[in-house]
């Protein structure tokens, strides 16, 4: 799909505020409510836009702890241990990254136990995994997120 100027200008609207009406979003890239309706249903359809959620503040909600997981595994098939990562409590992402280790994880926490408690026995017991080391997160800015800033990409448009 051909990613255009205002299909960004779309996309980075949504990015800003997913709540938007169809009509505000006409408004502000300046086409027709029935033009930003159907871009919206094809940026849909076509799998550019995969849902449309909250941002949560983490400490709002009693999750106090954020660390950073580094996990190395050894003998076991990674899409596995991958999955099983995904679905321990308190863990927010699993990557799977290149290099000299297997697995970066966002990991948010109530406190300091429980951070340990995922990772000293529930990372720590799974079959494969070698080791981990963990750095807690002091501070943390969000960056440019895809779409935020419809001139920051070039995707499918060399007029851009």
């Amino acid at each position: 799909m051909a990613i255009d100027r205002t299909d960004r200008a779309i996309i980075a609207e949504l990015a800003a505020d997913s709540r938007l009406s169809i009509r505000t979003i006409a408004e502000r890239v300046h086409i027709s409510r029935t033009a930003a309706h159907h871009r919206l249903q094809n940026l849909i359809a076509q799998g550019v836009l995969t849902g449309f959620g909250a941002q949560v503040d983490r400490k709002a909600i009693g999750l106090e702890v954020l660390a950073i997981v580094i996990v190395k595994v050894e003998k076991v098939p990674w899409p596995e241990v991958a999955a099983a990562l995904a679905e321990l409590p308190f863990v927010e992402s699993v990557l799977a990254v290149s290099g000299d280790i297997d697995f970066v994880l966002t990991v948010s926490a109530p406190d300091h136990e429980h951070l340990s408690e995922v990772i000293m026995r529930q990372i720590h017991g799974m079959p494969g995994v070698v080791s981990t080391r963990s750095h807690v997160v002091l501070d943390s800015r969000v960056g440019n997120q895809p779409g935020r800033r419809p001139d920051d990409w070039h995707l499918s448009d060399p007029s851009a």
